[in-house]
């Protein structure tokens, strides 16, 4: 595929291409080479050569068997020039929008196996596609109103540590604590949720899986042990019934009504897989909810101001007024 374009940018991809070309030659020629003669000739891996052969089998269509007798690949058919290979425009759009996205991984670990991916995705493309990277750049992007203080070097050694089963030690200061205190735990699962970074962790301390913010944790040692994860964990099942990522072993129905102001924020989004959404005759909405912990409700509540009331559970309700009484109190101008 080649299209036309102004723009600067060039996505190549010579290496596999050229390789595939080669291939196909040596093929059509008659010559039956096998993945050994065209991995030294090429100067790549016969792992390397036999994916080629497969993407040129299974991705373009190509007639291409192993002959047992000449111990070497053949066409069963005549072929006269290789396929083009289709990459459509939106599907290389997709791509940079998911460069974009991940543009705050800079500098950690995670960027190497990205750039790596992409590599591996660029290979697949024709030899030259030309696009206007400079118009679709002004088209698409992320932002975040707060930015959170991550420490990749954090993130990253999370990563590695879930990824391999590997004990630690942290250094965590929980919310309004002045010093940290360490935690011997079993990383199970790091997850972005909502922009914000958490890793679920079985904590030696309390018996149980924790979760903790890595842009609380001050150090992270090794113990040099290693971990079998449970089989019955699932982050997934985990937070089913929270509404962000607390959860705990309450059961509450959660009643709130929107007014017609905010009534249309709300139907936008689905904010729990539990919700039901009933319609009220002043052009308001009330959404049903099934929680584990009212922590984090009680705050998204406080956020809509005046603009949501909770009808239930009466816990809530009382929760929302304290906090509103302390907000005032607060907030009150001194004489």
């Amino acid at each position: 595929m080649r299209k036309k374009s102004t723009g600067k940018a060039r996505i190549q991809s010579r290496a596999p291409i050229d390789r595939i070309t080669r291939i196909h030659g040596a093929i059509a020629k008659g010559k039956f080479p096998n993945a050994s003669d065209l991995a030294l000739e090429l100067e790549v891996s016969t792992k390397s050569i036999k994916r080629d052969i497969e993407f040129m089998r299974e991705r373009m269509n190509l007639p291409l068997e192993y002959n047992t007798r000449k111990f070497g690949y053949h066409y069963t058919e005549e072929v006269r020039n290789l396929p083009n290979i289709h990459v459509t425009e939106g599907e290389l759009f997709a791509l940079l929008v998911a460069e974009k996205a991940l543009q705050q991984y800079r500098g950690t670990q995670f960027e190497k196996r990205l750039v790596s991916a992409f590599k591996k995705i660029a290979a697949s493309l024709p030899d030259t596609v030309s696009l206007n990277i400079e118009e679709w750049d002004q088209t698409i992007s992320f932002r975040t109103t707060a930015e959170p203080n991550l420490n990749l070097e954090i993130i990253d050694k999370l990563a590695q540590a879930a990824a391999r089963r590997e004990q630690l030690i942290l250094h965590y200061r929980k919310p309004g604590a002045r010093k940290a205190e360490a935690r011997a735990v079993d990383p199970y699962h790091l997850a972005n949720i909502n922009g914000e970074w958490y890793l679920f962790a079985h904590c030696h301390l309390r018996k149980d899986v924790r979760t903790f913010a890595p842009i609380r944790i001050q150090k992270i040692e090794s113990t040099g042990q290693t971990f079998a994860k449970p089989r019955n964990f699932s982050l997934e099942k985990r937070l089913r019934d929270s509404f962000g990522v607390q959860s705990a072993d309450g059961e509450f129905k959660v009643t709130i009504r929107f007014n017609e102001f905010a009534a249309d924020y709300i139907r936008e989004k689905k904010w729990h897989t539990s919700q039901k959404v009933r319609e009220l005759s002043d052009g308001g909405i009330e959404l049903d909810l099934r929680l584990s912990s009212l922590v984090e409700v009680q705050r998204w509540v406080l956020g809509w101001g005046g603009h949501a009331v909770v009808i239930a559970p009466p816990a809530l309700v009382e929760s929302i007024h304290r906090a509103a009484k302390n907000l005032l109190k607060a907030n009150t101008p001194r004489k």
